[in-house]
C-alpha cells in the first residue's frame, strides 16, 4: 500500500483564490483530492479510509470547511484532480456553504473534476434538504451526485473506494478514460 496524507484547512478571513484545474503540473504518480463540506469527523474518517485502501498511486487529500481557500498558501498547494463536496441531507447551512462555496471553482474543473456527495441519506425523516434541490446542483454544475452515508463503516469504505477510482481517472491514471467521458457515464447512469 503506497502513503498518502491529507490536511485540514479553515476558513480563511482575507486573501482568497479561485482553484483552477491546471495551474499546476501533476506530480509524478499522485493524486490528489479536496473534500470540502463541514462534515468534520466523518470527512476525516473517509479521508482515513481512502488512504488505508490499497493502491498503486500516492494520494494527498485535503480537507476544508468550505472554499475559498488562502491564497497565500498556494505555491504549496499541489495541483488538485477532483473536488468532492459534501452535502449533509440534514443541514440546509450545508447546502447554502457548498452553493457559495462554487464560486471559487474555475469552471473547467467541471467538466469532469467535481462529484456533489450526498450523507445522511439513510434517515430520510430528518432531511431539511430536499433531493430535488441536490440533483438540480449537479445538473447545473454537469456533476454526478452519490448519495452515501458517511457514519455507517461499510458504506463510508465503499464510497472511500468509489472516490479512489474517481481520483485514478481525474488524474489520468487510467488509460483511455477521461474525466469528462466518466462523468457523463455517471450522470447518465443516474438518471436511469
Amino acid at each position: 500500500m503506497r502513503g498518502g496524507r491529507f490536511q485540514i484547512a479553515a476558513r480563511p478571513a482575507a486573501g482568497m483564490a479561485v482553484l483552477r484545474p491546471f495551474d499546476k503540473l501533476p506530480e509524478l504518480n499522485t493524486a490528489t483530492i479536496l473534500l470540502v463540506g463541514a462534515e468534520g469527523g466523518s470527512l476525516q474518517q473517509l479521508a482515513e479510509d481512502m488512504l488505508r485502501e490499497k493502491k498503486d498511486f500516492n494520494i494527498n487529500i485535503h480537507l476544508a470547511s468550505s472554499l475559498p481557500l488562502p491564497s497565500e498558501r498556494d505555491h504549496l498547494r499541489p495541483r488538485i484532480d477532483l473536488i468532492a463536496f459534501v452535502i449533509d441531507i440534514k443541514s440546509k447551512y450545508s447546502l447554502k456553504n457548498i452553493q457559495a462555496s462554487l464560486a471559487y471553482v474555475d469552471v473547467r474543473f467541471f467538466l469532469g473534476k467535481v462529484c456533489f456527495l450526498v450523507t445522511g441519506v439513510g434517515r430520510v425523516n430528518n432531511c431539511s434538504v430536499e433531493t430535488n434541490a441536490i440533483w438540480k446542483l449537479g445538473e447545473d454544475y454537469c456533476s454526478p451526485v452519490i448519495f452515501c452515508e458517511l457514519e455507517l463503516e461499510g458504506i463510508r469504505v465503499a464510497t472511500a473506494q468509489r472516490l479512489l477510482r474517481m481520483l485514478q481517472i481525474c488524474a489520468g491514471r487510467v488509460p483511455g478514460v477521461s474525466a469528462l467521458y466518466f462523468s457523463l457515464l455517471m450522470r447518465n447512469s443516474a438518471g436511469d
